[in-house]
């Protein structure tokens, strides 16, 4: 018998790795002789690094940065993969919501600059792909930062102009920028040349590289940047702002993209994702934004992994109607129902609805919890409860 193991991180518990590895405990218990590929999986947001490094043989290596905030520094990972040509960050682990405490969360303070100095740092290792996965930030600032310390010259109303070098850029400087060129680019003069702020910022500025990155972003929302849907309405209120932060933080949005000339990109699905980064990097480094799962899902080499495979075990902390976008169980379950092959889904908690939403996707979800219990003491158990969990499942399944 194959099984393939292909579950996310059950958050605050078990990264995806010690998930499988439960899981694959328990299933030992009832055939011990199974073949089971072990798939950590991951949607795009934590927990992507450290599944594409596994499932690629891959290296992870730790940069200093800034944090979301401008006097913070944090220590983030890049994993290395395809022999150092392709990189993998996650924007959390150096601009997270996170790494803030509650009475820390403010986006007119909070800052993408360390998002952007991975990607320097990435591209200073040598690679020439980058996946960024965007979730989970503390930002909302258009990717301001990102670009300023990727080496982007941004000019301020007051005519000053701000790189690397300089003062943070935030939250509270978008509504004043003016134009974004290239570091040592002849800067467009004022209103009737904004529209003319170079359309993507060349990899010369970091590290001296010439020719062009392809930047793949791992992105599951299709907000626009500015509006009603926009990133400040939707997603400021979780990372701080208040209803007077978030009006002025949606027209200084709209400011920055009219002033640069990138009014097309801000309307794009998902330019308001990580409070505006997804609208920095269609407009400025011509990046492409695709589903996080399908991303991990293709990386991972997951469909040829399932080829002949008798069951496939996902699973995550929490199955509700919020998994229904980009979430990793839905994904596993999607891609085994095209391939024929059962696929049954274990988690913490199962949410209202969502055994009828998943019905079509996934053959059979189970909550692992084996009797009435707090929080705490399922996540204490997490590991036994998945593997007696993993075990009935097989059990059942081989009946």
């Amino acid at each position: 018998m194959k099984i393939v193991v292909a579950p996310d991180k059950f958050k605050g518990a078990l990264p995806a790795e010690q998930v499988a590895r439960a899981m694959a405990h328990g299933l030992r218990t009832v055939a011990a002789s199974a073949d089971i590929d072990l798939c950590p999986m991951a949607d795009g947001g934590e927990g992507t690094v450290a599944a594409l490094v596994a499932a690629n043989s891959g290296r992870i290596v730790k940069r200093r940065v800034c944090g979301p905030l401008t006097g913070m520094a944090v220590e983030a990972e890049i994993g290395l993969i395809d022999d150092g040509r392709t990189a993998v960050i996650e924007m959390a682990s150096a601009s997270g919501l996170h790494l803030l405490r509650p009475e820390q969360r403010n986006p007119l303070r909070t800052t993408s600059f360390g998002t952007g100095q991975l990607l320097r740092a990435a591209c200073d290792l040598g690679a020439r792909r980058i996946i960024l996965g965007i979730g989970g930030s503390a930002t909302v600032d258009g990717g301001l930062g990102c670009l300023q310390a990727w080496g982007a010259a941004i000019e301020l109303e007051n005519g000053a102009v701000y790189t690397t070098k300089d003062r943070k850029l935030t939250g509270a400087d978008v509504g004043k920028v003016m134009s974004v060129s290239s570091a040592g680019q002849k800067r467009p003069r004022r209103a009737r040349a904004i529209g003319r702020a170079v359309r993507a910022l060349p990899p010369a500025a970091a590290g001296g590289l010439n020719e062009d990155i392809e930047i793949v972003v791992a992105c599951d929302v299709a907000n626009p940047l500015f509006g009603a849907n926009g990133a400040a309405p939707v997603f400021g209120p979780q990372k701080g702002a208040t209803p007077q932060q978030v009006r002025e933080l949606d027209w200084a949005l709209h400011n920055f993209a009219r002033r640069t000339g990138h009014l097309q990109a801000a309307e794009a699905p998902g330019a308001g994702a990580a409070g505006g980064l997804g609208f920095a990097m269609l407009a400025f480094f011509n990046a492409t934004l695709r589903s996080g799962i399908e991303i991990v899902i293709e990386a991972t080499r997951l469909r040829r992994r399932l080829e002949g495979a008798d069951l496939c075990l996902t699973g995550e902390g929490c199955l509700d109607l919020q998994s229904l976008a980009g979430k990793t169980a839905i994904g596993v379950g999607r891609l085994c129902r095209e391939m024929g092959v059962p696929c049954i889904a274990l988690a913490g908690a199962i949410g209202e609805g969502a055994a009828e939403a998943f019905r079509d996707d996934l053959t059979a979800q189970f909550a692992i919890c084996d009797r009435p219990m707090t929080l705490e003491q399922a996540m204490a158990r997490t590991a036994e409860l998945l593997a007696t969990a993993a075990a009935n499942v097989l059990r059942t399944f081989a009946a």
